[in-house]
């Protein structure tokens, strides 16, 4: 049987909880597919509603198909009526997002009516959403798509003497006249000994012969992102060079042969360190091998030493080894994927052998 987001959070709420209310923006999007700056939604097995101000309302109420949405003026006042009505004794709230000074306000509108702030409705939201539906993936598929468009983008353009930045900006150009709606996460752009920086910023250093450079980029399609990483060469370059690219693209190419539904995150993470530390790099990868995405740009689970996740088909990961030689050089290889029960499909269709331009 097919749930909508709404659905099938309102059959997980947890134990001694008979309804729930969702503040933070990007839940609330996941469980009504509506994006906006202020709302909550009331999640009541059977019936939950979307609350939402004048500004919202119309386009709301066009757009939300699996709540009743409200016009709110007082969302407190009309919750506590809404929960009386469904007979409901207990509200969940999730800990991690209601301040303290928060959670004093709801316990006093809401009195007759026990409040919980509950971890484990956080984690299970979470769960939930680590599982793409079909609509999701479209919109992940046609992201990346956008993504794959811009690196070819930037392979008949990019050039000697251009700096950083005006390759960070014609990619985000570029990546809109495309579709998206904008970036998954301002580009990273590092060239040089700044391709040492995982996460380095674009600035006014101009592509030089020799150089290394790594752009790590994302659109962002109807809410859902992308994320990719080249590395790429110019003019020339060193045995030293060489050697570390094939390492990375080795690490990372053994990871994805690794992926499959029932494999444990830390257990991929490992495959590749191990390669990337036993050719003599110990200590030069420094972040975990991957993360999920969706809405987000990082989500759970995460390749990485320390997650026991249980990968299961649907999951959105990317994988993305690297090795960074502080003020030399870096190099990271990244490509997305759809873990599935017999393998892995990989959504990153953009060359990654090593290019020199």
């Amino acid at each position: 049987m097919s749930y909508s987001n709404i659905e099938a959070f309102a059959e997980k709420l947890p134990k001694g909880i008979d309804a729930a209310v969702i503040t933070e923006p990007v839940m609330r999007r996941w469980l009504t597919g509506f994006a906006s700056s202020a709302g909550m939604v009331l999640v009541i097995p059977g019936h939950s509603y979307f609350l939402t101000d004048f500004r919202y309302f119309e386009a709301a109420t066009a757009a939300v198909k699996d709540a009743e949405v409200i016009l709110a003026d007082r969302y407190r006042h009309q919750i506590k009526e809404l929960l009386t009505k469904a007979g409901a004794k207990t509200l969940g709230l999730v800990d991690s997002v209601v301040t303290v000074a928060e959670s004093r306000v709801w316990q006093k509108d809401m009195e007759g009516i026990e409040c919980v702030f509950s971890e484990e409705l956080g984690k299970t939201l979470q769960e939930l959403a680590m599982i793409k539906n079909e609509t999701e993936l479209s919109k992940i598929r046609e992201a990346q798509k956008i993504t794959d468009a811009a690196f070819q983008h930037f392979l008949n353009t990019a050039m000697v003497g251009m700096t950083e930045q005006e390759i960070a900006l014609d990619l985000e150009i570029f990546m809109r006249k495309q579709g998206a709606e904008g970036l998954a996460f301002d580009s990273i752009v590092v060239s040089g000994a700044k391709s040492s920086l995982p996460h380095g910023t674009p600035g006014n250093k101009k592509i030089q012969r020799g150089d290394f450079l790594t752009l790590d980029m994302g659109a962002r399609y109807e809410g859902y992102c992308s994320d990719m990483t080249r590395t790429v060469a110019f003019g020339t370059i060193s045995e030293k060079q060489n050697k570390v690219y094939q390492t990375v693209l080795e690490a990372q190419l053994a990871a994805l042969r690794e992926i499959k539904a029932g494999k444990v995150c830390k257990d991929i993470d490992k495959v590749a360190r191990d390669i990337i530390n036993g050719a003599g790099y110990d200590g030069c990868f420094g972040h975990g091998l991957g993360h999920s995405l969706g809405l987000q740009i990082h989500e759970s689970p995460r390749f990485s030493p320390t997650c026991d996740t249980v990968l299961k088909p649907n999951m959105v990961m990317t994988v993305e080894p690297g090795i960074y030689l502080q003020g030399e050089f870096g190099v990271r290889i990244e490509d997305m994927v759809i873990v599935t029960e017999n393998g892995c499909e990989n959504l990153t269709q953009s060359p990654k052998e090593l290019i020199i331009l």
